[in-house]
């Protein structure tokens, strides 16, 4: 393994986990804006980690393995502690609903990734802009609901909650986007 900024950055991510629930957990009136700090900290370093790797030519197979590792954990835990944190029948079923797609999507995900890395047709599922925006909105949505404070007059809780629906609902596209394009490939793996 290369000890080099983009993998220690990724490493840090890991760490800041149990920061991260320790904070959400805080019994103080702190504690949301911290939890939103950490979590936004993550989610730029998440960007950072890639962009230095790419630019100072630092990327590694350890690094490409954990990246993506880290990012899931962490959006995990994110989603974990907000459907622990909505028991009430609304916003929690939707809550969990959103979570278990969201969560369920990058399972099914990384086991294609994963397999059809074994036959030699990793391109084929690349992540895609489509799963980028789901990043990009999943993201905002998780920022606002630990936040939970109005921010600019908005209320944040009730668009992170609208949010992570859209997230859910972009998420289900970006699945069905790479099952489509693995599809010709499990056909000629069945026949063949």
């Amino acid at each position: 393994m290369r000890w080099n900024l983009p993998n220690i950055l990724t490493l840090l991510r890991i760490g800041a986990i149990p920061l991260f629930i320790i904070a959400f957990y805080l019994p103080v009136g702190w504690s949301s804006l911290a939890a939103t700090v950490l979590f936004a900290a993550a989610a730029v370093t998440d960007w950072l980690d890639g962009f230095l790797a790419r630019r100072w030519g630092q990327s590694s197979a350890f690094g490409a393995f954990l990246d993506p590792v880290a990012d899931k954990l962490m959006v995990a835990a994110a989603l974990v502690l907000l459907v622990e944190a909505n028991p009430t029948p609304y916003p929690g079923i939707l809550v969990g609903i959103a979570a278990v797609v969201i969560i369920g999507r990058e399972i099914a995900i990384s086991a294609l990734r994963e397999w059809m890395a074994e036959i030699g047709e990793r391109a084929s599922v690349a992540v895609s802009w489509m799963g980028k925006l789901k990043t990009g909105v999943q993201m905002v949505a998780i920022l606002l609901l630990l936040y939970e404070e109005p921010l600019w007059g908005l209320p944040s809780l009730h668009l992170g909650f609208w949010l992570l629906y859209v997230a859910a609902g972009l998420t289900l596209w970006s699945m069905i986007v790479y099952l489509r394009a693995a599809w010709p490939i499990f056909m000629r793996n069945e026949r063949g």
